[in-house]
């Protein structure tokens, strides 16, 4: 595995492990055993990099990606995100508030057992906390020794360079992929002109863009993908011509259509990494061989041409969570 630098000196492996889906968001807790045998598969198959959130559970994932890689303190970078107001363990809002933000940061230091934080996310924009506030109260952190670098996730161009003027922003998370390429139109130029990184998530488009899912698949009650207008059954069926192109690029390479979405995703810059996310040791083994899949400039003129021509159908998000993205 190979690596690459977000921002101004966060090296980390070309690819990640999105950890969310662990403990949160697809569906039931998964067992604390497997899943670290699967984050200490990826430990040794070279990934140095991986990603949580206080609000995944809320604390659980946390506490299991801390314990998990404990034995590799030093070794690999933890990226975790502050920005929820949780209370009787569900998150109900947003806060950003510079005191809300000094508490997350002490106890995700406790529950992923480290001295420092390597990338502190702020999750989504507080629009009643102004940005100067967030970036600064960051700074100080930094500065303190508890953070060591600065992230934002899902957030606008004017946000980013409010943000970047206090405190540098390392890296941008936010979603990223064949399914998904809005990013490309402004934020993507900013990230180059300032020199900060993009870490994409969803890079196989929440499942989509593995090919496992039709109009027939259902989502259990716990899924949120059962919210998401993108993953109604008509929109399944209107958005199934761009797996079919995927399958197409992927049979001429000799490769899955997961490893071609990453493949196309990683060529795109070289200071992007993504995270996919997975609960199976074989579908973390498929990803992390993307980086073997090379698309040369050719093919990806071809994979974008075609992309082109295929409108996407459904939002990404159901209302309410739609209204915390900042654009």
């Amino acid at each position: 595995m190979k690596t690459r630098s977000l921002g101004q000196g966060l090296q980390v492996s070309e690819i990640g492990l999105g950890c969310m889906g662990m403990s949160f968001g697809y569906g039931d807790v998964h067992d604390v055993k497997p899943m670290t045998d699967l984050i200490h598969k990826a430990v040794g198959m070279g990934v140095t990099f991986f990603d949580t959130a206080e609000v995944y559970g809320p604390y659980i994932n946390e506490e299991l990606v801390g314990q998990a890689l404990k034995p590799f303190k030093g070794k690999v970078a933890i990226a975790t995100k502050f920005g929820f107001d949780i209370q009787n363990g569900k998150s109900v809002g947003l806060n950003s508030r510079p005191e809300q933000i000094r508490k997350v940061a002490e106890e995700s230091l406790k529950r992923l057992q480290v001295e420092s934080i390597d990338l502190f996310y702020q999750h989504r924009v507080d629009p009643n906390v102004p940005m100067e506030d967030v970036a600064g109260t960051v700074k100080d952190l930094i500065a303190e020794g508890k953070v060591k670098h600065f992230g934002l996730s899902e957030v606008g161009v004017e946000m980013i360079r409010r943000a970047h003027a206090v405190q540098p922003v390392m890296a941008l998370q936010s979603e990223y992929s064949l399914f998904w390429r809005e990013p490309e139109e402004a934020i993507m130029p900013v990230l180059e002109e300032l020199g900060i990184g993009f870490v994409p998530f969803s890079p196989l488009g929440k499942g989509f863009l593995t090919g496992k899912i039709d109009a027939n698949t259902t989502f259990g009650k716990n899924d949120f993908r059962t919210t998401v207008p993108r993953f109604s059954e008509e929109n399944i069926k209107k958005n199934m011509a761009l797996v079919e192109l995927v399958k197409t690029f992927a049979a001429e390479k000799d490769a899955t259509p997961a490893q071609i979405a990453l493949a196309w995703v990683l060529a795109q810059k070289p200071w992007i990494v993504p995270i996919p996310g997975t609960t199976k040791v074989h579908r973390l083994e498929e990803n992390l061989e993307a980086v073997h899949v090379e698309l040369s400039t050719e093919d990806i003129r071809k994979i974008n041409e075609a992309v082109s021509r295929i409108e996407v159908s459904g939002e990404r998000y159901a209302p309410a969570n739609q209204k915390m993205i900042n654009r």
